[in-house]
């Protein structure tokens, strides 16, 4: 990938569109030069603030696609855009097209989802798009923690709630591994948009654009559903972790109960022999209610 310098980096985001490939085009160089992150939000925020009107909200969804897709490498990008964030909700929502409030409102119901920050700050977005605190939903993903924080999130005393894991499994039916529909769409793509060795068909512009649009739309169909499923594994993943810890508190349970067992059966052994001895003394005394 090209070398770092904000120079650089102004200029591709003036060159940023809102196709899906521009914007994780960019995203992945930003992912490779997080050691600058600090310097590429600060850039990114006064771009945002320059940028035209249809063009700001793009802005947004490239931060979006960045501050997902950084986490397994490392909390940089989400750290440094937390400062910032609420202030560029702010001018996206203001100064923006009319009718951003729908696509604002989608990026934040994503980080709800995937409680990819902190409640007070979500709830403050929250405040900036409708005026007061909403609900938040509550979803798999807020159980779930990082690779960096999970041994001290998942202790033993807080298991994750059977409810819960149910609830993530029931949403895995819906994954993208099991969109056969949209796998049947990409198996029917036409050969020219998978090898450049056809390419040679094209003898005039008007096949050659048609070519063009079918390849963008391969790309960008392409992009999404690989997103889609590396969301997916990253979903797995998390909740292979979550039941391992799930069935460790199991296994601890089962170990306690186990204890108990053995200690409620000895109590019943002395309780059962005092029961013996009291019924043998009663049945020494006169009128022993025990007699036969």
């Amino acid at each position: 990938m090209s070398a770092f310098s904000e120079a650089a980096l102004e200029k591709k985001l003036s060159e940023l569109s809102n196709s899906q490939q521009s914007v994780q085009t960019l995203s992945l160089w930003l992912i490779h030069h997080r050691k600058h992150s600090k310097t590429i939000v600060n850039v990114w925020f006064n771009e945002l603030k320059k940028a035209q009107v249809s063009r700001k909200l793009t802005f947004l969804y490239l931060a979006n696609d960045v501050i997902q897709n950084s986490k397994r490498k490392g909390p940089e990008f989400t750290q440094d855009f937390a400062p910032v964030i609420i202030d560029a909700f702010k001018h996206v929502y203001r100064e923006g097209e009319e009718g951003c409030k729908k696509q604002l409102g989608r990026v934040l119901s994503i980080w709800q989802e995937r409680a990819v920050y902190e409640n007070n700050l979500l709830d403050q977005l929250s405040q900036v798009l409708y005026g007061e605190k909403k609900a938040k939903k509550r979803s798999y993903e807020e159980i779930q923690p990082d690779d960096r924080d999970f041994a001290s999130q998942s202790s033993p005393t807080e298991p994750p709630q059977t409810a819960e894991l149910i609830r993530a499994l029931q949403e895995l039916e819906n994954a993208a591994s099991g969109d056969s529909v949209l796998r049947q769409r990409i198996s029917s793509l036409p050969a020219e948009v998978q090898d450049t060795s056809l390419l040679h068909r094209i003898t005039d512009k008007e096949s050659g654009e048609r070519l063009s649009r079918l390849v963008e739309e391969a790309c960008m169909l392409l992009a999404d559903y690989s997103g889609r499923l590396a969301a997916e594994i990253d979903d797995r993943r998390q909740l292979t972790r979550t039941l391992t810890v799930f069935l460790q508190s199991q296994k601890d349970g089962l170990a306690q109960n186990e204890q108990k067992l053995e200690e409620y059966k000895r109590k019943l052994a002395r309780v059962t022999q005092v029961r013996k001895e009291l019924r043998s003394r009663l049945n020494g005394l006169p009128g022993g209610i025990y007699n036969s």
